[in-house]
């Protein structure tokens, strides 16, 4: 039940347009990439640029969907890693040394390696593993029809998921008042993401104290802001910097007694009280289907963008105890997953 649900956008998104064989073999010319279905005897270069480090759970659950896809590193496939361990800035330079080391195919995820690969190659065919609002940002030009080099999964594409958080998060407690929301300005999902949770705080009638770390020295700063300016609980936005350093920032949750919403689960197994969101190593387990599709012959530009359809609520009522807080039974029901 709690396992994401992928759906491509084959149904309604697509409906009403027709395109001749014809037509697509003479627009085929438009996108050179350098994988075909692979020659007999070559064996496939696959590059994964991920954002978080090698102990990353989604990493794994990527190389997990690609095994049972019979894709064996060091047998029928090298793969070169490639890992940020929470600085954005690295990321241009790992995926060009992705590029000069002629991978076949580059899978990064999420958004942010989703755009430095896509800004270090436009012949290489590129997998995003689940990347926020993928035609928002430019990565495709649809979900349907993605349309030159890059296709992939993303982690959705309604920016207002990241408000729904924030109406859990008044619910587990009542007495809510002044709301921190903790950002990377250099994530470029994240803006948008900020702009979303304003609108439901309006509509919620939530305050709310915007405030960034770009680095884990900056956590510190951060949450002392957040003593300062009282606030009562702290909503953290999906960023490889916070799941990264998801043990810190969880300290620092109990150190200043703050209750908090994240939207990955791994920061609530961290000692964060919630989560909601898409399972993201669901998301990346599935999307090796992509990659096994692209070794096969198939074009990202015509790979449709798939989406997770079914997102989970993450409790962790050993947390919940520490702070003195009791979660609502009503609210307990509907998570699909309960620490305790």
């Amino acid at each position: 039940m709690y396992a994401v649900a992928m759906k491509t956008m084959q149904g309604r998104a697509v409906a009403g347009t027709v395109i001749t064989l014809s037509l697509v073999a003479a627009l085929s010319f438009l996108v050179p990439l350098q994988v075909a279905a692979q020659p007999a005897g070559k064996i496939p270069r696959l590059g994964v640029l991920s954002g978080s480090s090698a102990g990353n759970p989604a990493v794994e659950a990527f190389r997990q969907g690609l095994r049972e896809l019979g894709w064996i590193e060091g047998q029928n496939l090298v793969v070169e890693y490639r890992f940020a361990e929470g600085q954005a800035d690295r990321l241009p330079v790992l995926a060009a040394e992705l590029v000069r080391q002629k991978v076949d195919i580059i899978a990064a995820g999420p958004t942010p390696p989703a755009m430095a690969a896509k800004n270090a190659t436009k012949t290489i065919p590129v997998v995003m593993l689940g990347a926020f609002t993928p035609v928002e940002l430019g990565l495709v030009s649809s979900l349907a029809r993605p349309g030159g080099n890059v296709t992939g999964s993303a982690w959705s594409v309604d920016p207002a998921i990241i408000g729904k958080g924030l109406e859990l998060l008044r619910e587990a407690v009542p007495t809510l008042g002044l709301v921190a929301i903790l950002s990377n300005p250099t994530n470029p999902a994240h803006a948008g993401s900020v702009e979303n949770v304003k609108l439901a705080a309006r509509s919620l009638g939530v305050r709310l104290q915007p405030l960034e770390a770009r680095t884990p020295d900056e956590f510190d700063s951060a949450f002392r802001a957040m003593a300062k300016q009282r606030v009562s609980a702290v909503l953290v936005i999906a960023d490889a910097l916070f799941v990264t350093h998801r043990k810190a920032l969880a300290d620092l949750e109990a150190k200043y007694r703050l209750p908090s919403m994240h939207t990955l689960r791994a920061n609530v197994e961290a000692g964060g009280l919630m989560s909601y969101g898409p399972d993201i190593t669901a998301v990346w387990r599935h999307t090796a289907l992509l990659v096994d599709k692209i070794l096969k012959g198939a074009r990202p530009a015509d790979l449709p963008v798939e989406q997770p359809t079914i997102y989970e609520l993450v409790i962790n009522l050993r947390t919940a105890q520490t702070l003195g807080l009791r979660i609502p039974p009503s609210l307990q029901q509907r998570a699909d997953q309960i620490i305790r």
